[in-house]
């Protein structure tokens, strides 16, 4: 009987971690326009603080971990994290990319949440959340998407 819960467990495991990597996250920006225009997708970057920024694990937790928006995401966007957490380690070039990115994009909070489309054109731009569930912020960006 012990097997078979282990068995169980182990197979809810890699059932979690294969629909986690679903959602995946790219952190070059330029790799993931150059995915969008390829796809005929659109790009989204979430500038966060993954560790300290309370309204960006919400974002995180209510939005970006729902089926509904994954779904959304698996047909119609490339994900891009550009991070500065406080906590989690990240390389000396990660560091000064993610300064680059913040700067030429005009970061003046977190969470700010950009789209664009595979020609690095800007769509769409918000600081903050507001609380939005994810079906209202999938039905933003499907908006978004029907503009272009």
């Amino acid at each position: 009987m012990k097997k078979i819960a282990l068995g169980l467990v182990a197979f809810g495991w890699i059932a979690f971690q294969v629909s986690a990597a679903e959602g995946e996250w790219m952190t070059d920006l330029a790799k993931a326009q150059e995915k969008a225009k390829a796809e005929n997708k659109l790009v989204l970057v979430d500038f966060t603080g993954s560790d300290w920024c309370p309204p960006c694990k919400a974002l995180s937790k209510n939005v970006f971990s729902s089926p509904e928006f994954n779904e959304f995401a698996k047909k119609n966007l490339v994900l891009v994290e550009v991070d500065f957490p406080r906590k989690k380690e990240q390389t000396e070039q990660v560091k000064k990319t993610n300064r680059e990115l913040a700067k030429k994009h005009e970061i003046d909070g977190y969470p700010t949440v950009i789209v664009f489309d595979g020609n690095g054109k800007q769509l769409d731009k918000k600081v903050g959340y507001s609380g939005a569930s994810a079906k209202d912020y999938v039905a933003q960006l499907q908006k978004i998407k029907e503009r272009t």
